[in-house]
């Protein structure tokens, strides 16, 4: 991306508005914890967690039209490049996780720069296949990364208490969500959904569309290696069952049940669909013909997700409470 797109970025943002939302809306989330059991705090923590995969996979589908399907890749490349190097290298946790997450960004760079002149199908099966492939080498490669018998992993704060990994998942997602909303208000934004609406128009308008695509699917990917660095020293033991597909899934049903391309739909849909998936686990696979389902409801019902329900009914009931007794000014 151009120093000059780069430079500034928070300078397109109204920062009054972003500290009386964040005033409003995070004492309920800090206090909450407090209030229920630690099992429910759990479910908060990898809600939270989810937030942050959905958010970035969102702001590279929903805002840039890169329909990528290796972002639980990226949170495994986070994950396996933190506990490995702790494994292997008994590398201090302030050195590891911010290692993974070079790792993460750096192969969202080098995979970008081999797929993202590829469109729609081609770029999602290709993405499709990195992801795969580092399935099966997780699996394989035993004598490295301990494959289905579980890499252990020490825990980030030397406890499970979910408490402490709630606080630190919600402040990752709060400033990842900062992050996305910084870029999505600079022109870097603009860019992004130029690219997504009409990618030879913005071509036409000197806009680098490749450089576009790159530096989102970098920020994403980086994004989603931190959440899974940060993943793996909270669960422990490390499979390669993180990358399966049916996790990407997961995180595109949140995202479509939330809303693409709607910055708030992330933040409504993953935690309540963690939950639920969470709730239908006695039901093994069948959870997820629950997920089609309630896609296949959402999208019939209303194709704006979640968000854009709430935006319709916030318009209508503005329209009810006005007065209605308006007269036209002479």
């Amino acid at each position: 991306m151009s120093p000059r797109l780069t430079t500034g970025l928070g300078a397109f943002v109204d920062w009054r508005r972003v500290a009386v939302i964040a005033a409003v809306a995070l004492p309920p989330f800090l206090v909450l914890p407090l209030l229920v059991g630690e099992f429910f705090v759990h479910i908060l923590a990898i809600g939270a967690y989810y937030i942050v995969l959905a958010a970035s996979w969102n702001m590279l589908a929903g805002f840039t039209g890169q329909f990528s399907l290796a972002q639980h890749g990226f949170a495994a490349v986070g994950a396996y490049g933190s506990g490995l190097l702790v494994y292997h290298l008994h590398t201090p946790l302030w050195v590891s996780i911010p290692a993974a997450v070079a790792m993460a960004a750096a192969g969202g760079l080098l995979l970008g720069l081999l797929v993202l002149r590829m469109r729609a199908i081609y770029l999602s099966i290709a993405t499709w296949a990195f992801a795969e492939t580092l399935r099966i080498f997780l699996g394989a490669a035993y004598d490295f990364t301990r494959g289905d018998l579980g890499l252990s992993v020490p825990s980030l704060y030397g406890h499970v208490r979910p408490i402490a990994y709630y606080y630190t998942f919600l402040g990752v997602a709060v400033l990842s969500l900062l992050l996305i909303h910084i870029l999505l208000k600079s022109p870097v934004g603009y860019f992004m959904r130029a690219v997504r609406d009409d990618p030879m128009r913005a071509q036409s308008l000197a806009v680098d569309t490749t450089r576009v695509k790159l530096f989102a699917f970098v920020v994403s990917s980086a994004m989603a290696g931190l959440a899974g660095a940060l993943y793996a020293h909270y669960v422990l033991t490390l499979t390669p069952s993180i990358v399966d597909f049916s996790e990407m899934a997961r995180i595109i049903v949140m995202v479509v049940i939330g809303g693409m391309g709607s910055f708030v739909g992330p933040i409504i849909a993953a935690p309540a669909i963690y939950a639920l998936n969470t709730w239908l686990a006695a039901w093994g696979e069948w959870s997820m013909v629950v997920f089609a389902a309630i896609v296949i409801i959402v999208m019939r019902a209303y194709p704006a997700g979640l968000s854009g329900l709430l935006a319709a009914a916030a318009r209508l009931w503005r329209r009810r409470s006005k007065p209605s007794g308006t007269t036209a000014a002479v």
